[in-house]
């Protein structure tokens, strides 16, 4: 019987199995789990996971999305199913107020006007995405559909109308506005409509005369999450050249804000002569700090690399410029791949650099057949071209090998991946993506079965070993010379399989272009996977007869039973050329071509069963099919990170050891004992780089890399199309991580559950939390009651501010949280903001550690907390320490190697600040209350700003000089003359203590007199 689903948990969780969740990107992996105990009315499992232990930050910026992997145990890889987790917290597009929303209803009565449809991503979160409708003349408007999760859902799409507010911009008296072209950028959005170029501003804060509607705009895509200042975004806009525009006034580029337009082509100085080119597209290569051109010079088609400066390209080549072929007659456009260095150029064929365009391979031919646009995947690499004619093709970055995965028969359509590298067909009416699972995440759920590659010609089939054969592909004399390629092996079928349409299979490992033998333009060298059938005698009767051969000019004469249906059909000969049966003369002759004329067995004959005949003919319909090879490796990474696309930060002399292993899965093909992983460094001028390889016993192939600070590609060259990962590209950055950080590690540790409740005593009763009085300030080197410091602690607006009597404290004292707050609630202090020791969060700071005065020789102990782990601030990080509150009655020691005492005196002159030896540094206090200290590394250590902030509160302090001597003298004094009193008294013979008792008696005698006189008269 089936499991119900509450039977089914509970065999995994009496098993000890419960679901765990990784959350990954490119800089954070994070394992969650579920909780092992079900509930008894539950039926599935449940994890509750704050947002606050995923990510902290609630800022508006370019954030990546993380990819979201669930395995029934955490490490066994078994039920792995994957998703995508967006921060629509930070996520800059959706905090933007578009423009008028629109219904679905609104937006179908658009349909029968779209021309065309324009798709673009998030960089960082691909699975954000606007599409925009381009519309025909009898109706104008910008409509853009923006969705935040990918276009799986038609009805999770929000529209938006955009229409009034460029209409706003450009005035009422214009018409005919629509879209020609959108980019969204890291930080902004670029519309290029009829009427002009509009772009947003900055979506982190929200609040002439040319032919706009022949421009396109052209972007690099990657992701600046944890930007740095040298990254930034460039956007090129091109314009077709007609008689109203110069050169210099059909291509512009600019940098974000996106302010100032440049004219792409550098300026010539006065003098120079302008060469007759145009440009075709400007891109910014940012690995090598490059401005790359696709210009048409006259009759030659060329890419020029110039560099940058000042962000503008100068005129000087940095490369000499690399020039097509004149076959590439028809060039559209080029494009990176996102966050690497692989340039593809596209038109009628396709161009790969694998070095940011200096040299370029031939990736693909298609004739008559011109690529008009790209899609791509960061996430599993897929690089797709749609042609004019509607079919679709599909290589992996940095694969110098294509195939072709189906053909598109909408008029209005735009594909599209989503951040998991799902491909999807958007158009006007409807969204398609593969849904099942056979189809998930790849293109058949859109395309449905691969396509057959073949062509329709016969093959020749020639063995040179029991395994190893050629295929010749036969081309007719009668062959028109244009339609010639039609009929040849090209680019396209390398690493695909041969399938007989009898029986077997070979893998075809090599192309070869040649003019003879005659009748063979092209041919394959393919390895059997399975053997090829023959033919039999009931198909054909030939097989009966013995053979005999005879050269008749350029053909041979075979001399055998022939029959009609034997044309075609390949005469193999063991150990001799074979023959390709061209025509039946009669019935006992037939004309033939050899595949190696100079293994011709000229005059011989061969006797029955000597001989063999296959066929991979096609004149009556093709025998043989040739289909993209089923996934033969796995691609395995050596460390934690889960991630194809991580990203490593490299500070100041470190290194990254990284470690790939490619294991085969080629059943029934040999493995070849060469490097099965190609290694591409994006700039190697940058880096230092050491690589070894191995092959391990079972035949898997170990890489392991020791980098510097560049891009990288390691690419399974071998590797089939079919496979999910062909090309791992990590990214190693030099600089600081933004997971790197300093920190004091207290000399005693508290919990938080006692920071909250205010209470943790040492062994001897001493609290050492001090809660700080209200709108507390430390005292200054003039006192106690004179504090000086701008820093409020423990900040409330609606309380008194103590201590500001005097006119200098009242002129001292600024809130930052609480500036312009009435009441301190208003103030919105978080936990981690008042647990924080950073002076700018001083506000919500309420609690403090406390120590007994004299604090001596305290140990300053700092780590640094990475990616990498915790390890302790040793030389040569050195540092420095002040008091932010500058306070005094506080001093350092520490001891100072010799190999470090230049080093410290070089910086103090430069810094004209004390420096320290950060291991063995210890502090002692002379002064009261709080103390507030900042710890700074040193800079040329380490591309960070590494500060650390501490606290210390000294209570029970003595009173300071000279109040201790004051009350001895005055109690001294005051001791002394009593003595000297008593004793003048005692010799003058004066008893005072009699004449007080005399007094007292005699108060008494009175009282009593009083009371009995009181009684008589009553």
């Amino acid at each position: 019987r089936k499991l119900t689903s509450k039977e089914f948990l509970n065999v995994f969780t009496s098993g000890g199995l419960a679901p765990s969740l990784g959350i990954i990107n490119s800089t954070y992996t994070g394992i969650f789990h579920f909780n092992l105990t079900l509930f008894s009315d539950r039926v599935y499992w449940l994890i509750h996971i704050p947002r606050e232990n995923i990510t902290k930050n609630t800022d508006i910026a370019a954030v990546e999305e993380w990819l979201v992997r669930i395995t029934l145990h955490h490490g066994l890889n078994i039920y792995t199913t994957e998703g995508t987790l967006l921060d629509s917290v930070r996520e800059p597009i959706l905090q933007w107020n578009l423009g008028t929303k629109m219904t679905r209803n609104i937006v179908s009565k658009l349909y029968p006007h779209v021309i065309d449809l324009k798709v673009t991503k998030c960089p960082c979160a691909n699975d954000v995405a606007l599409l925009g409708f381009l519309l025909n003349s009898t109706l104008d408007g910008v409509y853009i559909g923006l969705s935040f999760s990918g276009f799986w859902n038609y009805d999770d799409t929000t529209w938006y109308n955009l229409t009034d507010m460029i209409y706003s911009r450009v005035g009422e008296d214009h018409t005919e506005l629509s879209m020609v072209d959108m980019v969204l950028t890291n930080h902004f959005l670029v519309i290029l409509t009829s009427l002009g170029l509009f772009i947003s501003r900055d979506l982190r804060y929200p609040s002439s005369p040319v032919d706009y509607v022949k421009g396109k705009l052209w972007y690099n895509e990657r992701c600046f999450a944890n930007r740095e200042l040298f990254e930034v975004d460039y956007v090129t806009i091109t314009f077709e050249r007609n008689r109203t525009l110069s050169e210099a006034s059909s291509c512009f580029f600019s940098n974000e804000p996106f302010l100032e337009w440049l004219p792409c082509l550098p300026r010539i100085s006065h003098g120079m002569k302008a060469g007759l080119s145009t440009v075709i597209t400007f891109l910014v290569d940012q690995n090598h700090s490059c401005g790359v051109y696709l210009l048409s010079l006259q009759k030659e088609i060329a890419v020029s690399i110039h560099t940058l400066r000042n962000n503008k390209p100068r005129l000087k080549r940095k490369y000499p410029s690399f020039t097509f072929p004149s076959s590439f007659s028809s060039p559209v456009g080029m494009m990176f791949h996102p966050r690497s260095h692989f340039l593809y150029v596209y038109g009628n064929q396709v161009w790969l650099s694998m070095d940011g365009g200096h040299i370029f391979e031939l990736l693909a031919d298609f004739h008559d057949d011109i690529i008009k646009n790209t899609y791509h995947s960061f996430y599993t690499s897929d690089v797709t071209f749609v042609s004019q004619s509607g079919k679709v093709y599909l290589t992996k970055a940095g694969l110098e090998r294509y195939t072709e995965i189906g053909s598109i028969t909408d008029k209005i359509f735009t594909l599209y991946y989503d951040h998991m590298g799902v491909i999807h067909k958007l158009t006007p009416e409807r969204f398609e993506a593969g849904r099942s699972l056979a189809a998930f995440g790849n293109a058949k759920g859109i395309f449905g079965q691969a396509p057959d590659m073949g062509f329709e010609t016969a093959l020749a089939l020639q063995y040179i070993t029991l395994d190893e054969m050629i295929f010749y592909a036969y081309v007719p004399e009668n062959e028109p010379e244009k339609s010639r390629y039609t009929k040849q092996f090209n680019n396209i079928h390398l690493g695909k399989v041969i399938h007989s349409g009898k029986t077997g299979t070979a893998y075809i490992r090599k192309i070869l272009k040649h003019n003879t033998p005659k009748g063979f333009l092209s041919s394959v060298i393919a390895e059997m996977t399975d053997p090829f059938g023959v033919e039999d005698v009931s198909e054909s009767s030939c097989l009966s007869s013995s053979l005999s051969i005879n050269q008749d000019g350029n053909f041979y004469n075979l001399t055998l039973q022939m029959q009609k249906s034997d044309v075609e059909k390949t005469v193999v000969i063991p150990g001799y050329s074979s023959f390709l049966i061209t025509r039946i003369v009669d019935a006992k002759n037939a004309l033939a071509i050899a595949t190696m004329p100079g293994r011709v067995p000229n005059g011989m004959t061969f006797v029955k069963d000597s001989w063999f005949l296959y066929n991979f003919g096609q004149r009556n319909g093709r025998t043989w099919t040739i289909y993209e090879r089923p996934c033969n490796y796995w691609f395995q990474q050596h460390d934690d990170s889960l991630s194809l696309n991580v990203l490593k930060y490299i500070d100041l002399g470190k290194s990254y050891s990284l470690k790939v292993k490619v294991i085969p899965n080629t059943k029934g093909v040999r493995t070849l004992e060469i490097p099965l992983l190609k290694v591409i460094v994006g700039n190697p001028t940058l880096m230092e780089f050491e690589a070894e390889g191995s092959f391990d016993d079972a035949g898997s192939y170990l890489m392991e890399i020791s980098i510097g600070s560049t891009s990288l590609a390691f690419i399974v060259w071998g590797a089939s199309l079919d496979c999910f990962v062909t090309t791992f590209v990590p990214r190693v950055k030099s600089s600081c991580s933004y997971l790197k950080s300093i920190h004091h590690i207290p000399s005693q540790y508290i919990p938080l559950e006692d920071w909250i409740s205010g209470v943790h005593k040492d062994s001897q009763g001493f609290n050492m939390i001090k809660t700080l009085p209200i709108n507390y300030r430390p005292p200054s080197n003039m006192g106690i009651a004179i504090p000086l410091t701008d820093n409020f602690y423990h900040a409330d607006p609606s309380k008194p501010i103590p201590r500001n009597l005097f006119h200098k404290s009242k002129k001292s004292g600024k809130f930052k949280q609480c500036a312009n707050k009435s009441t301190r609630e208003e103030c919105n202090c978080t936990n981690d903001q008042k647990f924080s020791h950073a002076v700018a969060f001083s506000d919500c700071r309420e609690k403090v550690p406390r120590f007994k005065f004299p604090v001596t020789q305290y140990p300053i102990s700092l780590e640094i907390h990475s990616e990498d782990g915790h390890m302790p601030v040793e030389t040569p990080y050195l540092v420095t320490v002040m008091e932010v509150n500058r306070r005094e009655n506080w001093e350092l020691t520490h001891t100072v190697p010799e190999n470090v005492k230049k080093l410290k005196d070089y910086l103090e002159s430069i810094l004209h600040a004390p420096v320290y030896n950060p291991s063995g540094l210890n502090l002692s206090i002379r002064g009261s209350e709080l103390f507030h200290f900042r710890v700074s590394v040193v800079p040329g250590v380490t591309f960070c700003n590494l500060v650390e902030e501490f606290q210390i509160y000294v209570d029970e302090v003595p009173l300071p000089f000279p109040g201790h001597p004051l009350i001895a003298i005055a109690f001294a004094i005051m001791l002394g003359g009593l003595i000297f009193l008593t004793f003048m008294l005692q010799i003058r013979n004066i008893h005072p203590w009699d004449k007080c008792r005399k007094l007292v008696r005699r108060s008494k005698v009175k009282l009593s007199n009083v009371s009995v006189s009181q009684l008589a008269n009553r």
